[in-house]
């Protein structure tokens, strides 16, 4: 009975992994990275809301990178790769 409970619990766990990552399916953005990764989205005096505007990410606290950049995409399909799968 143990083992049907465990198959149970891995049928679930699938079902709602497989929901989630219906949700999540395809690439998302994210302003969050290494202010060596940014890419310049604005121009010299951009404001932050002119930036944000465009559809790009500000950040004034690191000197010497671009504080209007483009956002990164991550794609979520890569990330569900790597979870485990159940092993029933």
């Amino acid at each position: 009975e143990a083992t049907m409970e465990h198959k149970a619990i891995c049928a679930l766990v699938l079902v709602f992994s497989l929901a989630l990552s219906t949700l999540a399916e395809g690439p998302t953005e994210t302003c969050s990275m290494l202010p060596k990764e940014r890419v310049n989205c604005g121009f010299p005096g951009v404001t932050a809301s002119e930036c944000q505007n465009k559809g790009c990410c500000f950040d004034s606290s690191v000197p010497g990178y671009p504080w209007c950049f483009t956002p990164k995409t991550i794609d979520r399909a890569q990330e569900d790769k790597t979870h485990e799968s159940c092993p029933f």
